[in-house]
């Protein structure tokens, strides 16, 4: 556990788990524990996360597999509301939000500053591109191209992520 962290009371935070400096570990968080995949066998794994991350309350973050390398990737900046999972093996950015509930099964990537609101479900080896917009109970099956949104179940494309593109300094010739 990095400096200035916070741990809150009954957060579980499992072996070969490393969480970066300013990270904030909110009550009931689960972080760090055996994956949830059948063809685990005890191996040896991780959970390696960044810098000033949140995880709020009963937010769970699994270790990687043999099969999918070992490790599963949680870059820094980022913000896991309530009930959040990221499940084995998965890879995710710097900055990124995930709004209540959001979910992604094992394998997946998600690039840095893409948002996935609350309820979202990502299937196994589907990945997000960076500044990717996932609108609510989003049911994603097949990957979503970077700076898109996307919603629905099965989600589709909208276009681009223009609100979130601005905010983040691009220029009207850029988006």
């Amino acid at each position: 556990v990095g400096d200035d962290s916070e741990i809150g009371a009954f957060a579980v935070i499992h072996d070969h788990t490393t969480l970066g400096a300013e990270t904030r570990v909110f009550p009931h968080a689960c972080l760090g524990s055996e994956p949830q995949d059948l063809k685990f066998d005890g191996e040896l794994s991780f959970l390696d996360s960044g810098e000033q991350n949140t995880f709020r309350e009963f937010v769970t973050a699994n270790r990687g597999t043999e099969g999918g390398g070992g490790i599963t990737r949680i870059g820094s900046g980022c913000m896991f509301m309530a009930y959040s999972h990221i499940a084995h093996d998965c890879q995710v950015g710097n900055h990124t939000i995930f709004g209540n509930s959001a979910t992604l099964a094992g394998h997946v990537e998600v690039g840095d500053y893409a948002i996935l609101n609350a309820f979202c479900g990502i299937q196994q080896f589907a990945r997000i591109g960076a500044h990717a917009y996932l609108a609510a109970y989003a049911g994603v099956t097949k990957d979503v191209v970077p700076f898109a949104r996307a919603h629905g179940n099965h989600a589709r494309m909208l276009g681009l992520n223009s609100i979130g593109l601005q905010r983040r300094g691009f220029a009207n010739n850029e988006r």
